[in-house]
C-alpha cells in the first residue's frame, strides 16, 4: 500500500495525473525537484508495490522522504506534528522497514535470491 500511494504522488509530478494544484500564492517548486522527487516516486512506488528490487527502491525512497522532510519541514517546528511533515516521516521510516525486509513470498521478485 505505501509503494500504491508513493507512485501517485510520483503519478501527479511527472505525468499531471491525478491533477495537482498549489495553494494560493505559493510558488511552484524548482523543476530538478518536480523530476527527480517525481521518477524516484513513480519509479520506486511501483517497485515496492509489485515487489521488484524492493529493497533498493525501498531504500532510495525511504533518503528522498528524509531529503524532503529537512528540506520543506525539519526547520520550520521541532515536531512533525506542529511542521506537517508527518507523511514524509512516516514514508521514510515504512520504506526503511521494507529496505530492511526485502521482498515478500508473494512479490514479483520473491523467488529470487538477494
Amino acid at each position: 500500500m505505501a509503494g500504491f500511494l508513493f507512485f501517485w504522488h510520483g503519478s501527479q509530478k511527472i505525468l499531471g495525473f491525478p491533477p495537482f494544484e498549489l495553494p494560493p500564492g505559493a510558488p511552484p517548486p524548482p523543476a530538478f525537484i518536480i523530476w527527480t522527487a517525481g521518477l524516484i516516486e513513480l519509479v520506486g512506488g511501483l517497485l515496492v508495490m509489485i515487489g521488484l528490487f524492493t529493497a533498493p527502491a525501498a531504500f532510495v525512497s525511504s533518503g528522498l522522504m528524509a531529503a524532503a522532510y529537512w528540506m520543506a519541514h525539519g526547520l520550520k517546528a521541532p515536531l512533525p506534528i506542529q511542521n506537517g511533515g508527518e507523511l514524509s516521516v512516516l514514508y521514510c521510516f515504512v520504506f526503511l522497514y521494507i529496505a530492511a525486509r526485502g521482498d515478500g513470498p508473494l512479490s514479483v521478485g520473491g523467488g529470487r535470491s538477494t
